[in-house]
């Protein structure tokens, strides 16, 4: 176990001085914020270029580079999935045919497109369920730094827990999304800058790529796989038990290339926030073109860390690394990047290492709070608890939700301790939530026959689908309960993302298909106006006159051909 560590003069000074700018950020944006519109989209002025940055890097909380790093060590290179096929072609999808719809209806939120294209009632059930699934992942983050400051610094895990989210809380309270989404950015640049000589060390002490590769080859056969399993994407999907993730291609394609990365990139309004707030429709499409461009770099600087360790565990010399285990006797991947920045970094470079972990942390948590605060004020209180107060009234409630969201979330943290990776925990939340309502999207947005009904029992069966699959089945070595199992055990898969993708699946077969089916055997909506909501009936963006490198589906092509070539590269 990595024992807590000497911090310098050097080191608190970064800490301190990323503190005090972030909060400074907040309080200097302070005065801009006038109206419920400036607190929850910033007035929609962001420029192109940070909306991207922030759509970005409200994606790197503690679940990616904590997370991912974790699956690195846990799944290997599979782990570069989640962004080769399980981000990058969504959100090209999301900036050339999705965000004309958000950006051009008068929806403020992704669950308030809902509303205006179906009912109230398909609106709260989403507004609820996505309130739930912030709550988590803000937890998740908050969980993470606790953990970090508990290992590394031998601070305690709860008071950590809480002064990370008080200065989080005190900068969304005074500058409202502007300062959320400037913080973003700036922890974009202090993520890569942190992490970036983490990597360059750990692959020298490995010897390099070809090392690396050696030592994940000890790694795959001790646990009786081929030696390729954990440095390969694709080669070992042929079957479940030939990758250490449990996955065939099909799960791996359909469950998360498809299900989850649509449901989470496409219709999740925390990412989808930070391209509704810029300043043109054009800026609004190309925000998450742009991040696609570093999103699919992110493999090297957050998940071949995970590599590294698992493969230093496994090996010997006095370089090498060990990953602490849990109580239950399993590896606690979660502790991957401490354990390195520990091992790697001398005082001055630790500092900056320990404040990228936190600005990650801190982002993560921002993030799901502001979109929080937005869904309850906007798509819960307003409409269905109090409507037609002032607009100082919904600025008052947005900032009271922002309160809840941050206690609410200290309370999701201690749930998450029960698993060894939290990526695992984050895409099954994904899974009960996000999956389901992509099937809707997708139905709602290029299907005119979809009605409310269909929408809202669709969600309801996906989700109850997801439960019941969940309910059923257990991943090897789990224990009945919060992995799964409650109901009882018939089906058992051979890892916990296996499970997750299969869930995903599952729930989003049956809300297309209930939604398909309740739409044809009920009337259609009563005539209501869809130009703008439906695809076959709003008006085309035409980009002709813009700049080739400004156009969305330039920018698009040219994505999906990059993560090809990666694809192929990595096979």
């Amino acid at each position: 176990m990595t024992h807590a560590m000497h911090l310098g003069v050097a080191d608190w000074a970064i800490m301190l001085t990323y503190f005090a700018f972030v909060l400074g950020i907040g309080f200097l944006l302070k005065r801009s914020i006038k109206t419920s519109s400036d607190f929850f989209l910033s007035g929609r002025s962001i420029p192109a270029w940070v909306a991207g940055l922030a759509f970005l890097s409200a994606n790197l909380g503690a679940q990616e580079v904590i997370g991912m790093a974790a699956s690195g060590a846990k799944y290997g290179m599979a782990t570069s999935h989640f962004y080769w096929v399980g981000a990058i072609p969504a959100m090209v999808f999301l900036g050339v045919f999705m965000m004309p719809f958000y950006y051009g209806s008068r929806a403020r939120s992704v669950p308030e497109y809902l509303r205006l294209r179906f009912d109230e009632k398909t609106h709260l059930f989403n507004a609820v369920s996505f309130s739930v699934m912030t709550v988590v992942s803000s937890g998740i983050s908050m969980y993470a730094m606790g953990l970090l400051m508990n290992l590394l610094l031998g601070w305690d895990f709860n008071l950590s827990m809480w002064v990370c989210a008080a200065v989080v809380l005190a900068y969304i309270l005074v500058g409202g999304l502007t300062s959320a989404i400037y913080n973003e950015v700036l922890q974009f640049f202090l993520i890569v800058f942190g992490f970036l000589p983490l990597v360059l060390l750990g692959l020298h002490d490995v010897g390099g790529w070809q090392g690396l590769s050696a030592g994940l080859a000890r790694v795959a056969t001790s646990q009786g796989y081929a030696p390729g399993a954990w440095s390969e994407s694709w080669k070992f999907m042929g079957s479940t038990t030939s990758n250490p993730m449990g996955v065939e291609w099909f799960g791996m394609a359909m469950g998360l290339g498809f299900v989850l990365s649509f449901g989470y990139w496409c219709t999740d309004f925390l990412t989808v926030q930070r391209a509704m707030a810029a300043d043109s429709m054009s800026a609004a499409r190309r925000a998450p073109l742009i991040a696609t461009f570093p999103k699919m770099l992110f493999p090297f600087l957050v998940i071949v860390p995970g590599m590294i360790a698992v493969a230093l565990t496994h090996g010997a010399g006095a370089g090498s690394i060990v990953i602490p285990d849990k109580p239950d006797g399993t590896l606690n991947y979660d502790l991957v990047i401490p354990v390195m920045l520990a091992h790697y970094f001398p005082t001055g470079m630790l500092g900056l290492g320990l404040t990228a972990l936190i600005a990650s942390f801190m982002s993560g948590m921002a993030g799901n709070v502001t979109a929080f605060n937005t869904v309850w004020t906007n798509d819960i209180y307003a409409p269905y608890i109090r409507s037609r107060q002032s607009d100082a009234h919904y600025l008052w409630i947005g900032r009271a939700a922002t309160l809840a969201g941050v206690l609410l979330s200290l309370m999701a943290a201690y749930l998450v301790a029960q698993f060894n990776n939290i990526m695992d925990v984050l895409q099954l939340v994904f899974a009960f939530i996000n999956a389901p309502l992509f099937a809707t999207f997708l139905l709602g947005m290029f299907w005119k026959r979809t009605n409310g009904h269909g929408a809202f029992f669709g969600l309801l069966a996906g989700t109850l689908a997801a439960g019941l699959h969940h309910g059923l089945t257990l991943p090897a070595h789990a224990v009945v309960g919060i992995k799964g199992g409650w109901i009882a055990v018939l089906h058992g898969y051979p890892s916990e993302m296996a499970q997750n993708f299969w869930t995903a699946i599952i729930a989003w077969t049956s809300c297309f298909g209930v939604t398909i089916a309740v739409s044809l055997l009920s009337r259609p909506g009563a005539g209501k106006d869809l130009a703008g909501l439906v695809y076959a009936l709003t008006p085309r963006v035409i980009d002709a006159e813009q700049a080739w490198y400004r156009r969305p589906a330039v920018l698009g092509v040219i994505a999906l051909a990059a993560v090809a070539v990666l694809n192929v590269v990595f096979w």
